[in-house]
């Protein structure tokens, strides 16, 4: 099986010492990424340990596909205990680091204690280097960025900084990387903030080789010349069918449609676009750098999630507000998704629907805790009820789009899922709308014979996050395909995603996750008895834990039947 290479490159803050390891095992059984992130982090992290603490350990990895120029593999993952779901997560991002990281020879690195004051990491193929930056001290992500190409001559593809909500300890920051792409979700950026940790940087000229298959020529010219409608739009091209479909949250989850859309649908991101944007090696350029001239704003997006949460969850119709909010986010280093939630939280107590300039208020006030922010920069599960507000979050995770109540098998999905309320741990909505072939589609309402199905997806996609292979490589990267790309049968491919899976939940097992956790805040048909299927489906027991019988001596499970 292809994976990734080199050592594990142990990074001790507290001490301000390095090691390297050998991690050759855990590489050839987790192909690297999500995989390895998850494996390292469950064999090395204490199970109680404080998200905050300096017994978490942030683990940065890529896989094999990052040796490759082929399209969808420009990306990035992190894992460690989240801040805000309590919980093990991963978190991958976009962009141009990756190459960058592969270039420093390592096959995965880990942060492990606190600094005693604000450092930038300066890793490279000839060693690492503790920088103070007390300077940076609340700058922004571009001031950030700016300082490093400044100070050592790295763009902002060697980078990975965070925001004053990082400092801060929002719960829901950002690991922003190349400025504008985000590991967003959980709040590693928090983590990354208590071990006093502001910027990492990636050099190097020492990428391992992996020879990968021809076939990677063949997605990357697929990619290049289909005429796929994310090109012009990126994610924002679903907005309307999902307002169509009364699967698009608004005014904080109490609706399911939004009269505002055509302000703030694809056709108006795509209005303000003006240039190309992409990942690195990727020919698919579904990114959306945007611009308004008469705001004198220019961003990057905003996805259908950030048009979701502080568009018509906040009831806000205008994209250039939306756009507004986006850019905050990304300068501030919050997860768009979790913030705009918590801002409709906090508009739907004040009755302030609509007001943007609020919205954009608030925001600043959470990333600097101040005021009011200070109680929201907690997450919508920690202050639902001091706001007098229904808790719209899955183990602390605030929901995305493609709303659960009518795509019932995302409902599903974002009630099982390790992450919390997570759209892409298996995109059980693209079956659902459907924006797969007809043969592939699913009736969007009842949960029948959805649960299986889910296992298999979720499989699927911890293998994409290992490889690393972006989701929307969907009708490129076949199953075929994916298993000539990483040299193993795509049944052994599952058997590793089941895996993972598993890790992640025996680790969240040790910390008190179990069914009572796998809940949504409203109700779906059948939905106890599709619960019971996915749990046998998994073999895991009726309270959604790992038994000891699947785990192997060192921590690793049997394969699943899937």
């Amino acid at each position: 099986m292809r994976h990734a290479k080199g050592p594990l490159l142990s990074i001790d803050l507290t001490d301000r010492t390095v090691a390297e390891e050998n991690v050759t095992d855990v590489l050839a059984s987790f192909i690297g990424g999500r995989g390895v992130g998850t494996k390292l982090a469950h064999d090395r992290v204490p199970f109680d340990a404080d998200p905050l603490g300096p017994d978490n350990r942030l683990y940065l990895t890529t896989g094999p596909m990052q040796y490759s120029q082929m399209s969808f593999t420009g990306r990035m993952n992190a894992t460690a205990v989240s801040p805000l779901t309590d919980g093990l997560l991963s978190s991958n991002a976009g962009g141009f680091l990756s190459r960058n990281f592969v270039a420093t020879g390592y096959g995965a690195v880990e942060l492990h204690g606190a600094a005693d004051e604000l450092l930038a990491v300066h890793v490279s193929d000839k060693g690492v280097e503790f920088e103070p930056v007390p300077d940076l001290v609340g700058a922004t992500t571009s001031e950030t960025v700016a300082s490093a190409e400044e100070t050592r001559d790295l763009a902002a593809e060697h980078t990975a900084c965070i925001g004053p909500a990082g400092e801060n300890r929002v719960r829901f920051a950002s690991i922003m990387t190349s400025e504008t792409r985000a590991f967003g979700r959980g709040g590693l950026g928090a983590v990354l903030g208590a071990k006093n940790v502001k910027l990492l940087t990636f050099d190097g000229a020492s990428a391992p080789e992996v020879e990968i298959p021809p076939v990677q020529m063949d997605v990357h010219r697929e990619a290049a010349t289909d005429d796929h409608i994310m090109k012009r739009q990126g994610t924002a091209s679903v907005t309307d069918l999902g307002n169509e479909v009364s699967a698009l949250p608004t005014r904080y989850f109490s609706e399911t449609q939004f009269e505002g859309v055509e302000g703030i649908n694809g056709d108006r991101v795509e209005e303000k676009k003006f240039k190309k944007g992409t990942c690195s090696s990727c020919a698919f350029a579904c990114k959306l750098p945007t611009r308004d001239e008469e705001a004198g704003l220019e961003t990057e997006g905003p996805e259908f999630e950030t048009v979701m949460s502080f568009g018509s969850n906040c009831a806000v119709d205008d994209i250039v507000d939306v756009m507004r909010s986006n850019e905050l986010c990304d300068e501030l280093g919050m997860d768009t998704i979790s913030a705009g939630d918590t801002v409709a939280a906090y508009l739907a107590s004040e009755d302030e629907f609509g007001n943007a300039d609020l919205a954009h208020e608030i925001v600043e006030k959470i990333a600097r805790r101040e005021g009011v922010g200070d109680r929201l920069a907690e997450g919508v599960d920690r202050v639902h009820d001091e706001l007098g507000v229904e808790n719209w979050s899955v183990k602390g995770l605030e929901f995305p789009g493609h709303d659960g109540r009518t795509l019932q098998g995302q409902g599903l999905s974002f009630a099982v899922a390790n992450r919390g309320a997570d759209h892409m741990y298996a995109t059980f909505y693209a079956l659902e709308y459907p924006l797969v072939d007809k043969d592939q589609a699913m009736d969007p309402a009842g949960l029948g014979s959805k649960p299986a199905r889910l296992v298999g997806r979720e499989n699927h996609h911890a293998v994409l996050d290992s490889g690393i292979v972006c989701k929307f490589s969907r009708g490129f990267v076949t199953d075929d395909r994916l298993a000539e790309l990483l040299g193993a049968s795509f049944d052994d491919l599952l058997a590793v995603g089941s895996t993972i899976v598993d890790l992640e939940r025996h680790f969240n097992n040790q910390r008190g996750f179990d069914r009572d956790d796998d809940r949504l805040p409203y109700d779906l048909p059948g939905f106890d008895a599709a619960l019971d299927d996915y749990y046998r489906e998994r073999g895991w027991t009726a309270e959604g834990r790992v038994p000891d019988a699947r785990l192997g001596g060192a921590g690793g499970a049997a394969p699943a039947d899937d």
